[in-house]
């Protein structure tokens, strides 16, 4: 299953997030594609605010990964954001540990997915970001069970 949508604007893209938090409910693995300042981590930052964090929500382009332990829905939910730019061997990934983050309780964020191919587990949606002018094209794939319940619930699915 596939969902498009369009975002005109900063907000806009953040309501997606929003859209995205409450279908994923509070778990799964997400890997998040486009061009540098395609808005992927505003996206992320959408999901991370509609699931109540409050702070400041960046791109951890220099440590791989940002925990973030949040109370969601009266229960502690941990997200993990990921930013793969800057991986330059994917078997680096090893020496983060990254298995230990892909839980069935948790929500994995991955932007740049494709610097680590073959190297990460199964993903339950693919969201791909292409710039089109001032909109932004968002492409959502479910890849698994968990990932066509959450484009079911998502506007514009087809």
């Amino acid at each position: 299953m596939q969902v498009s949508l369009v975002a005109k604007t900063e907000e806009e893209m953040i309501e997606i997030g929003s859209f995205l938090s409450e279908a994923l409910n509070g778990h799964g693995a997400i890997h998040i594609s486009g061009d540098l300042g395609a808005g992927k981590t505003t996206l992320c930052r959408g999901i991370l605010r509609a699931m109540g964090h409050e702070g400041a929500v960046k791109s951890p382009t220099f440590t791989l990964v940002e925990p973030y332990q949040i109370t969601w829905r009266g229960k502690a939910v941990d997200v993990f954001h990921f930013d793969l730019y800057r991986l330059s061997d994917p078997g680096e990934l090893d020496y983060v540990g990254v298995d230990e983050y892909f839980r069935p309780d948790s929500l994995c964020l991955i932007e740049w997915p494709e610097k680590a191919s073959g190297c990460l587990p199964t993903h339950d949606l693919h969201i791909g970001i292409d710039v089109s002018g001032e909109k932004r094209i968002i492409c959502v794939t479910a890849n698994t069970v968990h990932g066509e319940k959450v484009c079911e619930q998502l506007p514009g699915k087809t």
